[in-house]
């Protein structure tokens, strides 16, 4: 997994009010993080952008000659086989700053074995009567390695033309300075992506064709739909009962199996899909806190300043000192100025991964607005936040910041005492813990861990318990 280091907005890179995106329904992205959100191709035909109505067309008409393709074709790898094979064989697209990427904007497309596995897949859907060009979005229910990514990168590649007509369409109003790209033998004008060190576009999105999770994700929203329609939950208890159970990976196979079996069956899992009504994600609101941490980077010095002192010399007990300061604001800004309903929304608790952005994007604001030569990154796969010196010294202050539901928030302090271990003296810890409920006796837990760390004279990571629920307060962010 890669770090997020001063991430760069689109609108603050070519000077665009962030307004005006909005008003245009264009997603303002970051342009080195990339964020998780996903074209829908179910949500085409429902845009207000006459480009991406006209992709809804291309969508199905794309999949409809890989059907008779498949449809064609009398046995694996003969001439039907491979074109449609090689019509499944989608590449990864720069340039859109959506996905798992987290970190930068570069993913993994279709590899070779995963497209064979899916064209083999598509091909016995087809042999039992199914001609919709839906089922290939079925593929995240049926088969496993094909995430949101995938699907977004397999939708993203057939309506390129028109997403490209899009972007042609919002730059000439935007006025922005633009360069010549060829994409997929595609010649257009783009803006350059200032944050890659090769040549590469950036490529705008409508905000209404993006979900944060396709609805055909996993089986729980799927069966969330069957539950709600009582002559469809009737066919599902008929065809595939297994569905209920879709839980473990065995189970899931029975059900693909179960699927697989008759046309019926087949129909019957296209049916659930449609059940779900394709909403695309609400950008204002966040409410998985996707974008909420920017703004909070962006503001949170300047509304609530921390006077942070440069040291004449930076080492690492003078760098553990910053960090805490840092940290005893970040719970003053949550326990007393509102911060803590940035992590929830209408009631429901946002993930810690956005938790973490949020208390990455304090750390930072307050390292820049007093010019300090330590830098934190956030590791996009554990959470972790690293403060270093700017010039790459090994030294570091460890950060990681859990929530208390977390199961796992015992072995991640444990997992800090290993990296204590393994760094010997150039590493400094502490752990977060922000209570949003069942803390159980996890506190306590956690504090004799530490105990007995110090009690054997090893080092042991500092912990900082904070009140994560909401409050009233004087001021708001």
């Amino acid at each position: 997994m890669g770090k997020i280091k001063n991430p760069i907005q689109f609108s603050r890179v070519f000077k665009i009010s962030d307004k005006k995106l909005y008003s245009l329904g264009v997603l303002d992205p970051t342009l080195n993080v990339d964020a998780k959100l996903f074209i829908d191709p179910l949500l085409l035909k429902l845009s207000r952008h006459p480009e991406l109505k006209k992709a809804d067309k291309t969508y199905r008409e794309y999949f409809s000659t890989i059907i008779k393709l498949l449809a064609a074709s009398k046995k694996e790898n003969d001439a039907p086989w491979r074109a449609a094979y090689k019509k499944l064989l989608f590449r990864e697209i720069k340039g859109t700053c959506l996905g798992y990427g987290a970190a930068s904007i570069s993913g993994n497309g279709f590899g070779p074995r995963l497209t064979s596995k899916i064209t083999a897949t598509a091909k016995e859907i087809i042999d039992l009567g199914i001609t919709d060009p839906d089922l290939f979005w079925s593929l995240p229910l049926l088969e496993e390695n094909v995430g949101p990514d995938l699907i977004s990168d397999m939708t993203t590649n057939i309506i390129l033309r028109d997403l490209l007509s899009f972007n042609e369409r919002i730059i000439k109003k935007l006025k922005i300075p633009n360069q010549t790209f060829v994409i997929n033998g595609i010649t257009v004008n783009l803006p350059r992506n200032p944050t890659e060190s090769t040549l590469t576009p950036v490529i705008l999105v409508p905000m209404d064709i993006l979900r944060d999770l396709p609805i055909a994700n996993d089986w729980s929203e799927v069966c969330d739909a069957a539950h709600k329609n009582a002559g469809l939950r009737e066919r599902v208890n008929e065809l595939i009962a297994e569905i209920w159970l879709a839980k473990t990976r065995k189970q899931k196979e029975e059900i693909r199996q179960k699927a697989l079996e008759t046309q019926e069956s087949f129909e019957t899992v296209l049916d659930l899909i449609h059940e779900v009504q394709p909403t695309p994600y609400n950008v204002k609101e966040d409410p998985e806190g996707i974008f909420t941490w920017r703004n909070i980077r962006e503001s949170i010095a300047v509304k609530f300043p921390l006077n942070l002192k440069k040291p004449r010399v930076l080492n690492l007990d003078e760098v553990y000192g910053i960090v805490l300061k840092i940290i005893q604001q970040f719970q003053h800004l949550i326990e007393a100025r509102g911060l803590s309903r940035e992590l929830w929304h209408k009631g429901k608790k946002r993930g810690e991964k956005s938790v973490q952005r949020i208390f990455f994007a304090v750390a930072d604001s307050y390292c820049q607005a007093n010019n300090l030569d330590i830098s934190p990154e956030i590791d996009t796969g554990t959470g972790e936040i690293d403060f270093k010196f700017s010039q790459g010294y090994e030294n570091r202050v460890l950060v990681e910041v859990k929530l208390s539901d977390n199961p796992k928030l015992l072995p991640g302090y444990t997992k800090q005492l290993e990296a204590y271990r393994l760094a010997e003296k150039s590493m400094k810890g502490i752990y977060i813990v922000i209570d949003v409920g069942r803390m159980g006796k996890k506190d306590e837990q956690l504090i004799k861990l530490k105990n007995e760390q110090t009690e054997h004279k090893l080092p042991a990571s500092e912990i900082v318990f904070i009140d994560g629920q909401i409050k009233e307060s004087a001021s708001r962010l």
